[in-house]
């Protein structure tokens, strides 16, 4: 009989290797699963094996639920949710791949979470984070690439893993960029005359050589260009302008959408500027929108 462990193996490399996940989703699904197939080991006493998996009842499920509650390392309902997507997301694999079904597990929900709205940067946060890197590199260089890398996830909205997964071979940036984002799915990214010119500026400065398959974000020392190094920078500059703590590099590409929108963008189009598998994940950009205008009603009207 087929352990689930075994099962789980195949999953990964299915993900990895056929579906092109990133390497932090490959590593969140397996971390996720694993922990449920974990659990059912000490549960149902021994190895969980194919047939477990298919003879779970949902209460074996909400068991693992709370026992994913308990604990000093007790999950958030945000986290309880995402474990619950991992495995339900495993027996879709398993139905499909292996003909391994449990349709009872569906009957099992998870917490109700409250929809969080994206928290952008300001207009003028953006312009002075840019000029703030500028000002504030270790030299001029860096300077300029941290300006670039900012210009970037502002003026085309991209995650910080899809600019860092530039490479020299992307130079000179086009008028059109092709990004491959979450899940290998590819869109077609448009680039601001200032966008190009900042990555220009910075590749003229930088003092290695970019190009081919290397990073074109480098380090000091010329090693990749790292998403912690990005978010260290981001603290860096919101701490010396006084920006909120929700001041991220991803918070530059909420920035794009909503600045976007508030000029008259089609929602539709921002969908596939973001590369947004769903409209309901971009429709999250009204609520924001509807928000600030609410909040200029409140400030302005007498009878507020």
């Amino acid at each position: 009989m087929t352990t689930a462990a075994a099962l789980l193996a195949q999953w990964i490399a299915h993900l990895r290797d056929e579906r092109r996940f990133s390497h932090n989703s490959v590593s969140a699904y397996e971390r996720d699963v694993a922990a449920f197939l974990g659990f059912l080991s000490a549960h149902l006493g021994d190895a969980p094996t194919a047939r477990d998996l298919a003879e779970l009842e949902p209460r074996d499920l909400r068991a693992y639920l709370a026992h994913r509650r308990q604990g000093p390392d007790a999950l958030s309902d945000r986290s309880i949710s995402r474990a619950l997507a991992a495995i339900r997301s495993f027996y879709r694999y398993l139905e499909r791949r292996h003909r391994i079904a449990n349709a009872r597990l569906a009957l099992v929900r998870g917490p109700k979470l409250k929809r969080s709205l994206p928290r952008p940067v300001s207009e003028a946060g953006a312009r002075h984070l840019i000029a703030e890197a500028v000002a504030t590199g270790a030299d001029d260089w860096q300077g300029a690439r941290d300006a670039a890398l900012i210009t970037l996830l502002y003026a085309a909205g991209l995650r910080i893993s899809e600019a860092l997964a530039l490479t020299g071979a992307d130079l000179p940036l086009p008028e059109v960029l092709r990004i491959a984002g979450k899940g290998g799915k590819e869109r077609v990214v448009p680039l601001l005359a200032a966008a190009r010119h900042a990555v220009d500026r910075y590749a003229e400065l930088c003092p290695y050589v970019l190009d081919g398959d290397a990073p074109l974000f480098r380090a000091s020392r010329g090693g990749a260009y790292s998403a912690r190094m990005a978010q260290a920078l981001m603290e860096r500059l919101r701490t010396r302008l006084g920006l909120p703590a929700s001041a991220t590099p991803h918070a530059l590409r909420h920035a794009f959408a909503t600045h976007l929108l508030a000029n008259g963008a089609d929602l539709r189009a921002i969908q596939d500027l973001l590369g947004h598998e769903s409209l309901s994940t971009t429709q999250s950009y009204t609520s924001v929108e509807a928000q600030k205008i609410l909040q200029s009603y409140r400030r302005a009207h007498p009878r507020a």
